[in-house]
């Protein structure tokens, strides 16, 4: 039996600044992270999969409105949601996932159906709610994603006719909001490749077996019909026993178009490097070179994390068997 059980999981990177971020609101993300990981935690403590626990820490992350999945996912230019997740068993490269679902309450529910239950491993829009609905997925209104504070970022994003991730809109709605006041602009309006929301788990088990699992709302004021990296095995999710879970967030086409969460597994296979020395090299060298911002999580079968991103923040943490679970946001 393995002793290192640990999950890492991320609620998306990009323009988070101290400025940007009440005392109260920093608390509250801080307060959600500790508890998403004291639920995966649990799972692992009690001697569950790493992929039940990449399955309760996102479905968790993505009822929680302060992150960009599920209830409280962005806007479409449309003023819609449409939601991707994908998830990946390390033991077995088995994998599923979900793209364009519009009523699913939990996305990465309907990828982990994906993956028990059929020959394919993504389905997309109608098909997949169709899937979704016949292996009893939860569904919902369209309505039940909407969120205040998501609207508004909408709304900034469609007069700035760009399309904007999450927490860079967020930090671009209060720097609007301290101009209209007459307040210091903590920083400059964000341009569009500074936004990146996500949210993602990663897991080893007591049994040796990792697992990740991603799910995301997209980019506000995003085309619809967009898919980014999230749904996507190899771009936004990967897993292997033989080398690592990753879990990745930040602008999907540079993830896509680099492999990310592959790369890094593949770096630890071929090149024979550390886990850390593989993601470090994704992250802050090969990502930048296409103008790649975020970041990623990832975990070993030896229980080694890392959790790096070359943006000014990414909501994180991480939490081992019988041990405190550990939180961050900025650098």
């Amino acid at each position: 039996m393995n002793t290192n059980a640990v999950i890492a999981i991320h609620g998306g990177a990009g323009t988070i600044l101290r400025a940007s971020l009440s005392a109260s609101a920093e608390a509250e993300y801080h307060a959600a992270l500790h508890a998403v990981l004291t639920a995966g935690q649990r799972v692992l403590g009690q001697g569950g999969s790493a992929l039940d626990a990449v399955s309760e820490a996102v479905r968790l992350l993505e009822d929680c409105p302060l992150f960009n999945a599920g209830h409280g996912a962005v806007y479409t230019a449309a003023g819609t949601h449409e939601l991707d997740a994908a998830i990946m068993d390390g033991s077995t490269l088995e994998a599923g996932a979900v793209c364009c679902v519009k009523r699913v309450r939990n996305p990465v529910l309907a990828a982990r159906r994906v993956l028990e239950c059929s020959e394919h491993v993504l389905f997309t829009g109608e098909g997949a709610e169709t899937f979704a609905a016949a292996h009893g997925v939860e569904f919902v209104e369209p309505e039940y994603f909407d969120t205040d504070a998501r609207h508004r970022q909408w709304l900034l994003a469609r007069d700035q006719q760009r399309a904007m991730l999450d927490h860079d809109a967020a930090s671009f709605a209060f720097s609007s909001s301290a101009t209209a006041h007459n307040e210091p602009t903590p920083h400059e309006p964000i341009d569009p490749n500074r936004k990146f929301g996500t949210v993602g788990a990663v897991a080893l088990d007591a049994h040796g077996h990792v697992a990740a699992a991603t799910s995301t709302g997209g980019i506000t004021n995003k085309q619809v019909g967009r898919v980014g990296d999230t749904p996507l095995i190899g771009a936004g999710c990967y897993a292997d026993d033989a080398t690592c879970a990753v879990s990745t967030t930040g602008s999907g086409e540079m993830f896509m178009r680099m492999v990310a969460a592959y790369d890094v597994a593949a770096q630890m296979a071929y090149r024979n490097v550390s886990l850390q020395d593989a993601a470090h090299d994704v992250v802050m060298n090969r990502l930048p070179k296409i103008n790649g911002r975020g970041g990623l999580v990832a975990v070993d079968a030896r229980g080694h994390v890392t959790l790096p991103f070359n943006t000014e923040g990414m909501y994180r943490g991480f939490a081992r068997a019988g041990e405190t679970p550990v939180t961050a946001i900025y650098r």
